[in-house]
């Protein structure tokens, strides 16, 4: 949904109705053809009424250009240590349940414009896929439900993205046919 030129919400298109909306028109991010720009000098973000919750086994997949490091691509705004952090040029910091936040580490490249897909499998271990190329330098384990209300900063209105994002696709399930078919989708993207 659009105010003038910004983005208002974004809605599911699944039946679970977690729409991110964001009702402060200076935290409204900038709509261009296709993608949604978040600027991180506004602290801008979109945010949810409740929280996805992700308790098991998960698969996510975004379509995404980072223009900058240290910003929370999903997290949760009013929880504390619920992140998925792009923290360095190579690392995707992700923090469940406040425990300590483990590293995906992209094994060439750096970050930029790209997709990635990101699982944790039912025995909690996590992977990142980069374009459709599965990352093999780290694959940590992490346990807990990482909970999800809000695109573009974590509690607090904190670490804000800067980059943009034009498809997001969260599922609580992992196979590998569902990877398989996230990748084709977000690689015509």
């Amino acid at each position: 949904t659009l105010n003038g030129s910004d983005v208002s919400a974004w809605a599911d298109s699944s039946e679970n109705s977690f729409d991110m909306v964001q009702t402060s028109p200076s935290k409204q991010p900038a709509y261009n053809s296709g993608d949604i720009a978040f600027n991180s000098a506004d602290i801008q973000s979109l945010q949810s009424v409740s929280d996805i919750e992700l308790s098991g086994a998960f698969t996510i997949g975004i379509k995404l250009n980072v223009l900058a490091t240290g910003g929370v691509i999903l997290g949760d705004n009013t929880i504390n240590g619920e992140l998925f952090k792009i923290f360095s040029s190579t690392k995707l910091r992700i923090k469940i349940d406040n425990t300590t936040a483990v590293d995906l580490v992209l094994d060439s490249e750096t970050w930029g414009d790209g997709y990635m897909v990101v699982t944790r499998s039912a025995t909690n271990v996590l992977s990142l896929g980069w374009n459709g190329v599965a990352q093999t330098t780290a694959t940590p384990t992490l346990s807990g439900t990482a909970n999800i209300d809000c695109i573009g900063v974590r509690n607090s209105g904190l670490n804000p993205y800067h980059g943009t994002i034009s498809e997001i696709q969260i599922f609580d399930t992992l196979s590998p046919a569902l990877v398989a078919n996230v990748n084709s989708y977000l690689s015509a993207i």
